[in-house]
């Protein structure tokens, strides 16, 4: 537990599989996040077509990811980064999701 962000928001980059599928469907990329930290897939991808649930959907799975990973930051950024950069958002996060399974994968 660094607490700090493995990458940058603006790494989206660094990934270009999850970033192309979440500039082509956001909603699958949130729906597994959620998934990642115990939400529903469905309903949170479902929740990203709704206009203010999806900030307010965003901002808490956002919260979930930087708890999960001992990642410091407030409530405050995460809906700004939700708000201003919906998509570097979940690509962030799920780059960091990623992380850990992948590591899991390398450890057995």
């Amino acid at each position: 537990m660094s607490g700090e962000w493995s990458n940058s928001l603006l790494g989206c980059f660094n990934d270009f599989g999850i970033c192309i599928i979440t500039y082509i469907i956001p909603c699958y990329t949130f729906g597994k996040n959620a998934e990642a930290v115990g939400e529903s897939c469905c309903c949170c991808g479902m929740a990203y077509f709704v206009p203010v649930l999806h900030l307010v959907a965003g901002t808490s799975i956002r919260g979930r990811v930087r708890q999960e990973k001992g990642i410091l930051g407030s409530m405050l950024g995460d809906f700004l980064a939700v708000l201003f950069c919906p998509f570097c958002a979940i690509i962030q996060e799920a780059q960091e999701l990623r992380g850990d399974r992948l590591m899991g994968m390398a450890r057995e």
